[in-house]
């Protein structure tokens, strides 16, 4: 038995194991019960049977891949696959919109007092204390036809008069913006605000463009908070179904749609868990690929 000396006490690895054990064993019971069991019936579940009366049949095969795929009764379709499409065009673009707008908002919130600063992030994080579909409800009033931006749109031609924004695809995207964006803030915060100014005022001392000082002494410093910022606004973009069902009036169907109606009146349990364990593949893609990149660019 070897002794250790760990914080100034005599220990070994037995009892170090068994510290670690009683510290943390709750938390990984937690997750073995309420995130890899559920994962695992989520999987098992995807390649299931659904019955002539819903219930599911432990008949396992590949046809809710085959369905997914396009593949069905009637042959083949892209239907799925133009949702999957329009779900990842939507995640992404309404990732980047969300990080545009949260860089330059975190940079004037850290510019100004530091009391100042508390109040503006609780302003941000507001919208996390109301429930979603309220949020949503809110916009659909102030798309609604008889409201400003329904009239400015009206007035420039865009829209018919007394028309309302909603449903339409413009809709759901700033919809789901203003969804994400303080998610997009709140993780990119305090990378800003712990910028080492001294590596800025280097890069302008040595003629950088403002690109290059961007690129060189403020990006590096900030990729943390960027790359957290990135997975806490896609992965929720990817699964969402109550602003599109909302703001799209249910004709601007994605994949968190599809897993909503699969798990609801049509009660079909396994082209449900298909549907989910893609979306959860290509969660896990995207942070495969963000962790190479950020490898890579270390």
């Amino acid at each position: 038995m070897t002794n250790l000396v760990v914080r100034g006490a005599l220990t070994t690895n037995a009892r170090q194991r068994r510290r670690g054990l009683i510290v943390g064993g709750a938390a990984v019971l937690w997750l073995l019960l309420f995130l890899v069991l559920p994962g695992l019936l989520i999987a098992a579940l995807a390649f299931a049977t659904r019955g002539p009366t819903g219930e599911v049949v432990w008949d396992l095969g590949w046809h809710n891949l085959r369905r997914l795929a396009g593949w069905g009764v009637f042959g083949w379709s892209g239907n799925y696959l133009l949702v999957g499409g329009r779900t990842l065009l939507l995640a992404a673009l309404s990732t980047a919109i969300a990080l545009a707008l949260a860089f330059p908002l975190c940079f004037a919130i850290a510019a100004q007092p530091r009391r100042r600063r508390l109040v503006l992030l609780a302003l941000v994080a507001i919208p996390f204390c109301t429930n979603v579909v309220v949020r949503t409800l809110g916009w659909m009033v102030l798309f609604s036809g008889k409201m400003w931006p329904a009239k400015a749109a009206a007035a420039l031609g865009l829209i018919a008069s007394e028309t309302a924004l909603y449903p339409s695809p413009f809709a759901v995207q700033v919809g789901l913006v203003s969804t994400v964006l303080p998610m997009a803030v709140l993780p990119l915060y305090p990378s800003v605000e712990r910028l080492d100014r001294s590596l800025i005022e280097a890069a302008q001392d040595l003629y950088g463009g403002r690109w290059a000082v961007f690129r060189h002494a403020i990006l590096p410093q900030v990729a943390p908070g960027l790359s957290a910022a990135f997975i806490l606004t896609f992965i929720p973009a990817l699964g969402t179904f109550v602003v599109s069902d909302l703001l799209g009036g249910a004709k601007y169907a994605l994949v968190g749609n599809l897993i909503q109606q699969q798990f609801g009146p049509s009660r079909d349990w396994p082209f449900g868990a298909m549907l989910s364990l893609a979306l959860v593949l290509i969660s896990l893609g995207g942070l495969w690929l963000l962790r190479r990149r950020r490898v890579e660019v270390a």
